[in-house]
């Protein structure tokens, strides 16, 4: 495991503080409980994706059985009656990708991007292993992306986090890596080869680098998954103050920005703004949840309250 149990400081987190939200997840609204009168007998009902039937086997056609479920083909082969049986699917798995890259390394309150991202993360992965479905996910830095197989246990879980946790840990202002915008659709490409239908797919990242593919990578996903993101954003970028400088940095790089220039202001708030319309647009075009998460507040409020309006959209559809 990475790091020593301490206070949280809004710059980093340990696996030790990952780990410890899982007692803040209990009550997150990714499932609401299912209706007492479906005639299948679920534990759970999904908000997003409902929860389908899986082939099991073929038959012989039995006293009745429903017509509609007769395969013609093996029937017409066999020359005899042949049902199709189907089960009540019974999980979904699920996959979160995590945004660690030097991009997320900038808070002006509170806590970093890195750090909201890894709570929301967690919190993400401690709910989804409470309903029973398998849970594993990417985390993606300038150096690389790491992969953790979904598996239905705390083991898992842990394992997510402390992959999140060892990303996060290398963040600081002299990072040396080389910035990688490139990390987020290849990321997104390694998800699609294994999000084939069906899974729960939560992308927590403030969407640094993306363009065309990135669009078309999460139509892909969504077209046969569920897919929600949570994009992490600093209110900085929106309420500019109106004096003084400000120094950014980008891995090795660093400049300076005189906030006293009005050009200079009204340059960093159209692209902040224009990127926040631009990854709306893709909501309603792919019909998929983009929830904004502020780095300046504490995680898991937000993530409760924007789940339940999410859910509660879903409902009335």
């Amino acid at each position: 495991m990475n790091g020593g149990a301490r206070e949280h400081d809004g710059v980093h987190a340990t696996t030790e503080q990952l780990v410890a939200l899982e007692a803040r997840a209990r009550d997150l609204a990714f499932i609401q409980k299912a209706k007492s009168h479906q005639q299948l007998a679920g534990r759970m009902q999904s908000a997003l994706r409902g929860r389908g039937l899986i082939f099991e086997e073929l038959r012989e056609y039995l006293p009745g059985d429903d017509i509609r479920s007769i395969d013609w083909r093996v029937t017409a082969r066999t020359s005899k009656p042949v049902v199709r049986v189907y089960g009540e699917e019974k999980e979904r798995p699920a996959l979160i990708l995590v945004d660690q890259r030097i991009n997320m390394f900038f808070g002006s309150r509170r806590s970093m991007k890195s750090v909201t991202a890894a709570e929301a993360a967690m919190l993400c992965a401690w709910r989804i292993l409470g309903s029973g479905d398998r849970v594993g996910g990417f985390v993606i830095g300038d150096d690389g992306i790491e992969e953790v197989k979904p598996h239905r246990s705390r083991n898992a879980v842990i394992a997510l986090a402390d992959r999140i946790a060892g990303k996060n840990g290398k963040l600081r202002a002299d990072y040396d890596a080389t910035p990688a915008p490139q990390m987020l659709d290849e990321a997104l490409r390694r998800i699609s080869s294994t999000a084939h239908h069906d899974h729960l797919v939560i992308i927590v990242s403030d969407f640094d680098g993306h363009g065309p593919s990135t669009r078309d990578l999460l139509l892909r996903l969504a077209s046969s998954n569920d897919v929600v993101c949570l994009l992490v954003y600093d209110p900085f970028l929106l309420e500019l103050p109106t004096s003084g400088d400000i120094v950014v940095s980008a891995g090795g790089l660093q400049a300076e920005l005189p906030l006293g220039r009005a050009s200079v202001r009204t340059s960093i708030d159209a692209f902040a703004r224009n990127r926040g319309r631009e990854l709306r647009a893709w909501q309603k075009e792919l019909g998929m949840s983009m929830l904004p998460i502020s780095a300046a507040e504490e995680t898991a409020p937000q993530l409760r309250r924007l789940l339940e309006q999410s859910a509660w959209r879903q409902r009335r559809r």
